[in-house]
C-alpha cells in the first residue's frame, strides 16, 4: 500500500516536471509568447520610466501679453522667466496672437498683464494678472499657475514692505505674512508624477504580460494539438492538479525573476523613490504572481484565438490602472466599478506595492491586500482546475467518438471486402 502511494506521488511529480519543461520549451519556441512574457516586461518599463525621469514639469513655455509695458510689469515677466517651472517663449502684442500660439502647441499658456497693472499696484489697489492655460495638459497648467502665484506673492511682500515705515523687522514680517502655511511632504517627497504613477504601471505590466503570454500559449496549444484541444491527450497529462501546477510553475519561476527586476531594479535605475522592506515585498509578490497566473489560465480556457487575447489585454489595461485607485482617488470611483476591480489581482497588487515602495509598509500594514490576493489564488486555482477538467473531459470524449467512428468505418470496409470476396 505504501509503495503504491509513493509510486503515485513519484509519478505525479515526474508528470508535473514533464509538463513544466514542456511549457518552458513552448514559451521559448513561441515568438509571440517570448516577446510578451520576457522582452516586454524587460524593455517596456525602461521606456515608460524614462519618459518620467525628470519627475516634475520644468520650463513650460508661456506667451506674455504685456499691455502695461512698465518697469513693474518687466520685473514680473523677468521673475516668471527665472522660475524653474516656466520660461517666457514669446512676447505677444495681443491675446489673439497668443491664443494662436497655444492652438498650435507652441506654448502651453498665456500670462496677461493689463494696462493699469503698475498704476493700481502703486496706488495700493489690487491688480489682476490673468492666466490662460491649455487645460488638456494638467501638469503644465499646474506649473504655470504655481509660477504666477509664487511671483505674485513675492512681489506683494516687497510692495507692502516698501509702503510701510516705522516698523521693526518683526512687525514687517507679521504684516506681510500674518499666516504662514508650510508644505511638509511625508511620502513622495519629490512631488514627482513618475514616483506617483510608475509603481502602479510596473505591477500592471506584470499582470498584463502574464495574461498575454498565457493566452497566446493557450492559442498555440489549440493550433498544434490534435483536435484543437487546450490540453493534449497524453499519459503525462493525467490528473488536473499536476497539469495546472506544472503549467503554472513554469510562469511562476520566470515571473519571480521578472518581478524582482521590475520592483527593485527599474526604480533604482531611474532614481525613483523606493523604500522597500524586502520581507513585505516577497510576501506580496508571491500571491500576486500566483493570482495573476491562475487568473490568466482560467481565462485562457475561454479564449480560442491568439488575436482575441491581445485585444482583451490592450482594452483593459487603462481601465485597470484607473480602477486601482493610483491615477484617480479610490473613493471617487463609482461603486459598481470598484466591485469590478476586485476581480483583478492588479487592483490589490498595485495598492499593496505602492504602500510598500513609497511608505515602507510591512505585511501587517497591507494585511487586507495581502489576504485578498491569497483568496484570489485559491479561487482562481480551483476555477482553473474546473476549466481544465471540463476541457480534458471534452477532449477525451471527442477522441473516443473519433476512435469509434474509425472503428465503425474499418468494420464497414471489412464487411464490404468480405461481401465482394464472397
Amino acid at each position: 500500500m505504501n509503495d503504491s502511494i509513493l509510486d503515485k506521488i513519484k509519478q505525479g511529480i515526474e508528470d508535473m516536471c514533464y509538463i513544466w519543461a514542456k511549457e518552458i520549451r513552448a514559451t521559448i519556441n513561441d515568438e509571440g509568447v517570448l516577446i510578451f512574457c520576457i522582452l516586454v516586461p524587460i524593455f517596456y518599463p525602461l521606456i515608460y520610466s524614462w519618459a518620467y525621469n525628470n519627475e516634475v514639469t520644468r520650463d513650460v513655455p508661456v506667451a506674455i501679453v504685456d499691455y502695461s509695458k512698465s518697469q513693474l510689469s518687466r520685473e514680473f515677466i523677468h521673475s516668471i522667466d527665472a522660475s524653474p517651472n516656466t520660461k517666457v517663449a514669446f512676447l505677444c502684442n495681443s491675446i489673439e496672437e497668443a491664443k494662436d500660439l497655444v492652438k498650435h502647441q507652441v506654448v502651453n499658456g498665456i500670462i496677461y498683464l493689463p494696462e493699469n497693472f503698475d498704476i493700481l499696484i502703486n496706488r495700493g489697489q489690487q491688480a489682476n494678472v490673468s492666466v490662460y492655460c491649455d487645460m488638456s495638459l494638467m501638469l503644465s497648467y499646474k506649473s504655470i499657475l504655481e509660477s504666477v502665484q509664487g511671483v505674485s506673492t513675492k512681489m506683494n511682500t516687497e510692495i507692502q514692505l516698501a509702503h510701510q515705515s516705522g516698523m521693526t523687522d518683526r512687525d514687517e514680517a507679521i504684516a506681510t505674512n500674518p499666516l504662514v502655511c508650510e508644505e511638509v511632504p511625508i511620502f513622495n517627497t519629490t512631488g514627482g508624477y513618475g514616483n506617483s504613477i510608475i509603481p502602479g504601471v510596473l505591477m500592471l505590466v506584470l499582470q498584463q504580460t502574464l495574461l498575454l503570454g498565457i493566452g497566446l500559449a493557450a492559442g498555440t496549444a489549440r493550433e498544434t494539438n490534435r483536435n484543437k484541444d487546450l490540453v493534449p491527450i497524453s499519459k503525462h497529462y493525467n490528473g488536473i492538479f499536476r497539469i495546472v501546477l506544472g503549467k503554472s510553475m513554469a510562469y511562476f519561476m520566470l515571473y519571480l525573476v521578472l518581478g524582482a527586476y521590475l520592483t527593485l531594479v527599474v526604480p533604482k535605475l531611474f532614481g525613483f523613490t523606493s523604500i522597500v522592506e524586502p520581507k513585505a515585498l516577497i510576501g506580496l509578490m508571491i500571491p500576486y504572481i500566483l493570482a495573476c497566473i491562475f487568473f490568466g489560465m482560467a481565462l485562457s480556457g475561454f479564449v480560442r484565438y491568439r488575436e482575441n487575447v491581445m485585444l482583451l489585454v490592450i482594452f483593459t489595461s487603462v481601465p485597470l490602472l484607473f480602477m486601482s485607485g493610483i491615477s484617480w482617488p479610490q473613493n471617487n470611483i463609482p461603486g459598481m466599478w470598484q466591485g469590478v476591480s476586485w476581480l483583478f489581482p492588479s487592483t490589490f497588487g498595485i495598492r499593496g506595492y505602492v504602500r510598500i515602495n513609497t511608505m515602507g509598509a510591512t505585511l501587517i500594514d497591507i494585511k487586507s491586500e495581502y489576504q485578498t490576493l491569497w483568496m484570489q489564488v485559491v479561487i482562481y486555482f480551483f476555477t482553473t482546475c474546473m476549466v481544465y477538467r471540463t476541457k480534458i473531459i471534452h477532449a477525451r470524449k471527442k477522441a473516443v467518438e473519433q476512435m469509434e467512428r474509425r472503428q465503425q468505418k474499418a468494420l464497414k470496409a471489412k464487411v464490404g471486402n468480405l461481401d465482394n470476396n464472397g
